[in-house]
């Protein structure tokens, strides 16, 4: 299995990026909401077509807000599926720690 590509939704000085070593260029956006959507899309597309991909959406302070697994279809499912995964090193409140010590 190939390695997993990774899309990354992060903010600018002055709007929100998409990147992924798919693309040659950067996809830029006046909102983040529009660069989140457009990075689920990339990152779906690309499991569509076979390669799983991590889609990391990332705050102005530099810190991963949310990180999803995209995987490719199965004989049994044709639709790719994405996962949500909790960013590494990041615990909400209230929510039990299960990494190991």
């Amino acid at each position: 299995m190939s390695e997993m590509e990774r899309v990354v939704v992060e903010p600018l000085a002055t709007g929100w990026a998409v990147r992924t070593g798919a693309f040659d260029n950067l996809m830029v956006f006046r909102s983040g909401g529009a660069a989140e959507q457009a990075g689920r899309t990339v990152a779906l597309a690309l499991a569509a077509t076979g390669q799983a991909a991590e889609l990391r959406l990332r705050l102005k302070d530099g810190s991963t807000a949310g990180r999803f697994v995209c995987l490719p279809p199965t004989e049994r499912d044709p639709d790719p599926l994405m996962v949500g995964v909790r960013p590494r090193g990041r615990v909400r409140a209230g929510t039990p720690d299960l990494s190991p010590a």
